[in-house]
C-alpha cells in the first residue's frame, strides 16, 4: 500500500458533531452493539455487491467468496473489521462518513433533551451504524476501494470522532472495505478473541454471509503465529427467513430484526410464513416498537428488503404493502421473480399484485392477533402507528372493515381522553334501539369533551366517540359505517335520533318549534348574513345556543388542513340553533328593544361560535356588546 496522497482534512456536517459528542461520552449501556452495528453494514455492503454483479460481473474481480473477516490486536488495542463487498470511491467516504443523509434529522435533533438516559434512547430510535464505531474508539480508520475501481483509487478514512476527518487517496490491491478501531484505554475486553466471537454469536448469528475469526493459537512466538493464522465462520451463515420456524428462537428474530431495520430496540411482533403453490415465496415480516423519525416524511425511505433466490435485490422495495403499513419492516425472498427484477418491473407484475394481498392481509392478521391477545403491546403499537393506519380505509377499500376493528378513539366513556376504544366495544356497548355510531371531532379532547353538541347525548346516555386527530375528519369521509351501523357526526345536519328518542321527545320538540317561530324570524333578521338557517335545536340540553354544519360543508379540521395546504377553502356558513328552554332564549324572546336585542343575539351568536372552536372574526364587537348588556343589567 503505497504512502497516502491527496489528502485533506474535512468537517463533519453539524448533526453528526452532536451525535458523536453524544457517542463519545458513553451514552451506551450496552457497548458491545457497536461490533453488530459494522457487521450489520458490511452485510449490507456485501449484498450490493452481489446485486450489481448480476449486471457486471466483473465487480467480483476473481473474489466471489463474500464474507466478514474480524481480527485483533491486544498489544496495539486494535479491533480490525475487513469486508470484500461493494466498497467505496473517496467520494462515497465523504458522503456516508461525513454526513447523515437521512429526512428525520432535524426532528430527531429537536428531540434531544441533554439528559443522557433519554437522549440514549432517542439515538437507538434513529440508529447511527457506523459512527457507534465511538462508543469505544480513541480513533477509527477505514480504508476502502469500491469494486470496478483501479488499485490507486482507494481512500483511507480517520478521524478521532471531534470536529473533522481525514480523507486521502490511497493504492488499495483489493475490492471492499477495512475498518480499524483505536480501542481507548479501559476498553481493552474487546481485544480478545473469546468476547468477539461471543459477541458475533449473540447479535450477528443470522447474518447470511461467514464472519471469520483468527483461530486461537498458543505459541509464544508472535510471528509464527502470524504466518500460520487460520480462519474459523464463527455464525450460522445462513439467512434467517429460511430456516423453518421451530428452530428459530425469538432472540434471533429480533437480532434479524435489528439488523434489516437499523433499530436498537426489540420489535413488537412479526410473522414469518412460506408460500408454495402457484406462488413460492418467504416473507418475515416485523412490526416495530416506536415510529422512526421521518415517519410522515413523504419522500422518506420505505419498504421491505426485496431477494430473488437468496439473492439480494433492493432495499425499500414498497410495492408489496400499502401506504399505510409503511412502518412495516422485513424480507421477501421470491421464487417467482427474475433476478435482473427493477422497480419499474415490480410496479407492473401481476405477482407482485397477488403478494401484495397476500403480505397486507399477513399484516393484519398479526395486528389482530396482537390487539386481542397482548392489548399493552397494541397499545403501544396504537401510540406509534395509529394515524398511520387510519389512513388505511381510503387507501383500501377491500380491507376497510378489518382496518375499522383496529382502530381506536377517545370517547364520552372515559374521560381521560385516550385512544383506547375499539368500535367492536363501541357496537357491543350500544343502547336499545340505537342503530348509529355517533362521533364528535375537534381540535383537542379538552375543547370538544364538554361540547354543547354532546348535551342531548349525555342526557339520555349514548356514548359518543371523540376524534381529536388531525387526520380524523378526512377518515370519516371515507370510513362510513362498520358492522352494518352508520357513522354520524353529531355536530352536522338535524340530529336524528330515531327510536332513541320518545314519543314525548318529538312532541315536545315540534311543539317548541312553533312557539319560538316568531323568535326565529328575528333572529334570522340579525344574523341573516352569518347563518345559513336559524332554527330549534334538538341537541341542547344545557347551553343558550349552538352552531351546527350542514351535511356537506367543511368541518374545522379540514379547512385547516386545506389552508396550511396552501388551496383556495370554499366559504360556508353555519346553522345556528337555539335552546328553547335557556333562560338567555327566554329572555330573548321578550326583549322589544331592537338594538338590545341585536345586541344580546350577537352575543349569543359569538359564544355559539367560540364554543365551536372558531375564532370570532371581530373580537372588539364581540367585547363591547359584552360590556354595554353588563352595565345594563348592573345598573
Amino acid at each position: 500500500m503505497s504512502v497516502d496522497t491527496q489528502k485533506e482534512t474535512l468537517g463533519f456536517q453539524a448533526e453528526v458533531k452532536q451525535l458523536l459528542h453524544l457517542m463519545i461520552h458513553s451514552l451506551y449501556s450496552n457497548k458491545e452493539i457497536f461490533l453488530r452495528e459494522l457487521i450489520s453494514n458490511a452485510s449490507d455492503a456485501a449484498d450490493k455487491l452481489r446485486f450489481e454483479a448480476l449486471s457486471r460481473p466483473e465487480l467480483l474481480e476473481d473474489d466471489a467468496e463474500l464474507k466478514i473477516r474480524i481480527s485483533f490486536d491486544k498489544e496495539a488495542r486494535t479491533v480490525t473489521l475487513e469486508d470484500n463487498g461493494i466498497g467505496m470511491s473517496r467520494e462515497d467516504a465523504i458522503l456516508h462518513l461525513g454526513t447523515i443523509a437521512k429526512s428525520g434529522t432535524a426532528d430527531f435533533l429537536k428531540s434531544l433533551s441533554g439528559d443522557q438516559k433519554k437522549d440514549s434512547h432517542l439515538i437507538g430510535q434513529f440508529g447511527v451504524g457506523f459512527y457507534s464505531a465511538f462508543i469505544v474508539a480513541e480513533k477509527v480508520e477505514v480504508f476502502s476501494r469500491r469494486a470496478g475501481l483501479p488499485a490507486s483509487e482507494g481512500v483511507h478514512w480517520a478521524s478521532q470522532g471531534e470536529g473533522d476527518f481525514e480523507v486521502s487517496s490511497i493504492e488499495k490491491p483489493e475490492r471492499g472495505t477495512r475498518i480499524v478501531l483505536h480501542l481507548k484505554e479501559g476498553e481493552e475486553e474487546f481485544a480478545d478473541g473469546w468476547r468477539l466471537r461471543n459477541i458475533v454469536r449473540k447479535y450477528s448469528d443470522h447474518i447470511a454471509l461467514p464472519i471469520e475469526l483468527p483461530k486461537e493459537h498458543f505459541s509464544d512466538d508472535k510471528e509464527d503465529r502470524s504466518a500460520s493464522i487460520e480462519w474459523e465462520t464463527v455464525n450460522r451463515a445462513s439467512a434467517l427467513w429460511t430456516r423453518p420456524r421451530s428452530e428459530i428462537k425469538d432472540n434471533e428474530y429480533q437480532e434479524f430484526y435489528k439488523h434489516i431495520a437499523h433499530d436498537f430496540q426489540d420489535a413488537l411482533t412479526w410473522t414469518h410464513n412460506k408460500v408454495e403453490g402457484k406462488l413460492e415465496y418467504t416473507s418475515l415480516l416485523y412490526v416495530p416498537s416506536h415510529a422512526p423519525f421521518d415517519l410522515y416524511h413523504r419522500d422518506a425511505p420505505k419498504g421491505l428488503k426485496l431477494y430473488v433466490q437468496r439473492v439480494f435485490i433492493m432495499d425499500q422495495a414498497d410495492e408489496f404493502l400499502p401506504l399505510y403499513l409503511r412502518f412495516v419492516k422485513g424480507v421477501v425472498d421470491s421464487n417467482d421473480l427474475s433476478l435482473n427484477v427493477s422497480r419499474e418491473i415490480l410496479q407492473k407484475a401481476p405477482v407482485i399484485d397477488s403478494m401484495k394481498f397476500v403480505l397486507t392481509k399477513r399484516v393484519l392478521d398479526v395486528l389482530e392477533k396482537l390487539a386481542k391477545s397482548e392489548p399493552e403491546k397494541y397499545k403501544t403499537f396504537w401510540g406509534a402507528f395509529g394515524q398511520v393506519l387510519k389512513e388505511g380505509p381510503a387507501e383500501d377499500f377491500a380491507n376497510r372493515e378489518r382496518i375499522a376493528g383496529l382502530l381506536r378513539f377517545a370517547s364520552t366513556r372515559d374521560e381521560s381522553g385516550e385512544q383506547s376504544v375499539a368500535l367492536a366495544d363501541y357496537v357491543e356497548r350500544m343502547r336499545e334501539g340505537q342503530d348509529k355510531i355517533y362521533y364528535l371531532t375537534g381540535e383537542s379532547h379538552i375543547q370538544i369533551e364538554n361540547s354543547p353538541h354532546l348535551e342531548i347525548f349525555r342526557k339520555k346516555g349514548i356514548e359518543v366517540l371523540l376524534l381529536t386527530d388531525r387526520i380524523d375528519e378526512w377518515l370519516m369521509g371515507y370510513l362510513t359505517d362498520f358492522s352494518g351501523k352508520q357513522f354520524v357526526d353529531v355536530a352536522r345536519g338535524d340530529l336524528n335520533l330515531g327510536k332513541l328518542d320518545t314519543d314525548e321527545d318529538r312532541q315536545a320538540q315540534n311543539e317548541a318549534a312553533k312557539a319560538k317561530e316568531g323568535l326565529i324570524e328575528r333572529l334570522k333578521s340579525v344574523l341573516d348574513d352569518q347563518v345559513t338557517e336559524v332554527r330549534v335545536s334538538h341537541r341542547l340540553t344545557e347551553s343558550p345556543a349552538i352552531l351546527a354544519l350542514g351535511e356537506q360543508d367543511l368541518g374545522l379540521q379540514m379547512r385547516q388542513i386545506l389552508e396550511a395546504s396552501g388551496q383556495k377553502v370554499p366559504e360556508a356558513k353555519p346553522i345556528f340553533e337555539i335552546n328553547p328552554a335557556h333562560p338567555l332564549i327566554l329572555k330573548l324572546d321578550t326583549e322589544v328593544d331592537e338594538d338590545r336585542f341585536k345586541d344580546f343575539a350577537l352575543v349569543i351568536f359569538d359564544q355559539a361560535v367560540l364554543a365551536a372552536g372558531n375564532g370570532l372574526k371581530n373580537p372588539a364587537d364581540y367585547v363591547q356588546r359584552l360590556n354595554r348588556l353588563l352595565v345594563e343589567l348592573s345598573a
